[in-house]
């Protein structure tokens, strides 16, 4: 018991003394700073003090950047370890329909690392700026013709400072003779767009193509359903993910982040609007008939309002059974003038008319169960009815809800190949956001997964052994939370002192036996042996009796077979012995008759 209380103790002097270490850091930030920093300066000399006498953590593995290589034929490929941009180039285009001091697209860019990278020497490109239209485009290598090869883009995105609203999609743009890079902004045509895009709590991951209308021309956005998949932690854990879009010439596609698969489906059914128009359409010049009847429940015209339908009848009626309270004060209003409110100074009666005091409540009600006129509390009225309404039946003249009849839409066409798009050319970032830093690398588009699969091995997932490497462990990410947070002690030591108390709580709750000692000082009766050795011996017991039974029964048997074979032998001596002696009285009876004295005499 004494253990139980000592535990008890220590557990809340633990989470007072945590709950007052929090209570103190929200009074320090009150503080005077120059105190603060004073005291702050002093205890990093004593704590480095003490990690220089203390052995020290040994050090996080560190992993070795390499630039990727491509392994395989590509059609684009930049890692920006050079730290240059060279191949890029820079829009100096303004958008169209806006403000001029906004319309520029003139946010910068930049070729750095990251600002806690984990891989000193790998660059990437920078959206430095926010708030301001970016535009940067770079040559393919070679134009992509959608043929007979899959299309795969892939790269890197790292929103370093969170993000508010903003995109960090991609697109391959058409390649058209108009195509000018230095002119690249929102209006150039572009093939596919593809990318994670967020603002407010609308987390979107793009796949978008450009189809062309064989009948008119005209190009038309499709968009892929969006995912099922949560995306909201790549945009906000602050960490480098993969975006890889695989484009099949059999109309398949697959979206992947982080090489897992978030979105799959087909060209001509998984995209909206559909690819393919309809073939029938709703004939706009058809109109509905006037008699046309749409009511499937109609109002009864037979029925009759019932003669003791009184339809004004109130819904509420008084009370009859109530009774006024005992002490009600008719006579005193509820309200009454304050007593001590005085007329303001400036009140002017002929600008403010007749000043009167405010009402306050009656302080003679206080104790009363009510003041003014008792009125009976109102009741539901059990003959309220309402208004009288003939009940609906079947409509027999219903026809159904009216629909335009159908006709063949002209413009249906039929593109079974939609794989099939305008080829691609160059590549390009045009965006807008309201966050800056926004990290971007390891750019490439081919034909062959395996290439981009060794792409992203060499780049995006050395950045991944890197931050696991670098990364505490679940022990030390709580150290760290709880010295942020010291209300997190509390929390600790509930979660894993807690089931230690309960534990020992019950293996030591067991009633305190009193000591021979004290048996002997007041020659009470002590009990023989404890309730579990009670029981023990009484389970030995009862053991030990079915043994001894088991072996009375062994015993009982071997006697009973014993018994049987010398039953057996005494009566075949029995038996040997009454021969012998029927044997021995034969003979000597015919002894006997020999005798000469046993013979008769002769007659003569």
């Amino acid at each position: 018991m004494e253990l139980k209380w000592l535990l008890c103790v220590t557990l809340l002097a633990l989470g007072i003394l945590a709950v007052q270490a929090h209570d103190m850091d929200e009074d320090n930030d009150a503080d005077d700073v120059v105190d603060i920093e004073d005291d702050l300066d002093d205890g990093i000399e004593e704590v480095e003090e003490s990690k220089s006498e203390t052995s020290s953590p040994p050090p996080a593995p560190k992993v070795a950047y390499r630039a990727p290589v491509p392994t395989g034929e590509v059609y684009f490929a930049e890692s920006f370890d050079k730290g240059t941009l060279d191949g890029w180039i820079l829009s100096r285009a303004k958008k169209d329909d806006t403000d001029d001091e906004i319309a520029k697209y003139d946010g910068k860019w930049e070729v750095q690392e990251m600002k806690e990278t984990k891989l000193p020497g790998d660059k990437g490109l920078v959206m430095v700026t926010r708030a301001k239209h970016h535009a940067i485009s770079s040559k393919l290598y070679k134009p992509f013709v959608f043929d007979t090869k899959p299309l795969i883009i892939q790269y890197e995105v790292n929103f370093q400072n969170g993000i508010e609203c903003g995109g960090a999609y991609v697109k391959l743009l058409s390649k058209t003779p108009e195509l000018n890079l230095d002119q690249f902004h929102d209006k150039t045509p572009y093939t596919i767009m593809f990318g994670p895009d967020k603002c407010g709590e609308d987390y979107k991951l793009h796949f978008i193509f450009r189809h062309k209308n064989p009948k008119t021309g005209k190009y038309e956005e499709k968009h892929a359903k969006r995912p099922d998949a949560d995306l909201k932690t790549y945009f906000t854990d602050k960490k480098t993910h993969l975006y890889t879009l695989v484009l099949n010439p059999d109309n398949s596609f697959e979206i992947l982040v982080d090489q897992t698969v978030v979105n799959s489906g087909n060209l001509l059914n998984d995209m909206s609007p559909p690819v393919n128009p309809p073939r029938e359409i709703e004939d706009p010049n058809d109109q509905k008939p006037e008699d046309w009847d749409e009511r499937p429940k109609i109002p009864d015209p037979d029925a009759v309002k019932p003669d003791d339908w009184d339809e004004d009848a109130p819904a509420k009626i008084a009370d009859e059974n109530a009774v006024k309270p005992e002490g009600w004060l008719d006579d005193e209003p509820e309200y009454v003038a304050d007593p001590d409110a005085e007329k303001p100074e400036d009140w002017d009666e002929d600008m403010d008319g007749e000043w009167e005091a405010p009402q306050i409540a009656n302080p003679k009600c206080e104790a009363a169960p009510g003041c003014g006129t008792w009125q009976r509390p109102m009741i539901d009225n059990p003959n309220y009815k309402g208004k009288w309404k003939p009940p609906m039946i079947d409509n027999v003249n219903y026809q159904g809800i009216w629909k335009p009849r159908k006709i063949p839409n002209p413009d249906f066409f039929e593109d079974l190949e939609p794989f099939k798009m305008t080829p691609v050319s160059a590549v390009g970032l045009e965006l807008w956001s309201m966050t800056s830093d926004i990290f971007f690398d390891n750019f490439i588009i081919c034909s062959d997964r395996a290439v981009a699969d060794d792409w992203a091995s060499d780049g995006w997932g050395l950045k991944k052994a890197a931050d696991g490497a670098a990364e505490p462990g679940v022990v030390g990410q709580m150290m760290a939370a709880a010295e942020e947070r010291p209300w997190l002690w509390v929390v600790y030591i509930l979660t894993v002192a807690l089931p230690v108390f309960l534990v020992i709580l019950f293996c030591c709750s067991g009633k305190k036996q009193p000591s021979a000692a004290e048996y002997k000082k007041t020659d009470a009766p002590q009990p023989d042996v404890v309730d579990d050795e009670k029981e023990e011996e009484k389970d030995k017991g009862e053991k030990e009796e079915e043994e001894e039974e088991e072996d009375a029964n062994e015993e009982k048997l071997e006697k009973q077979k014993n018994d049987a074979d010398l039953g057996s032998a005494s009566q075949e001596e029995e038996e040997e012995e009454e021969e012998e002696d029927r044997k021995h009285a034969s003979e000597e009876e015919e002894t006997v008759n020999r005798s000469p004295r046993n013979r008769k005499p002769r007659k003569d």
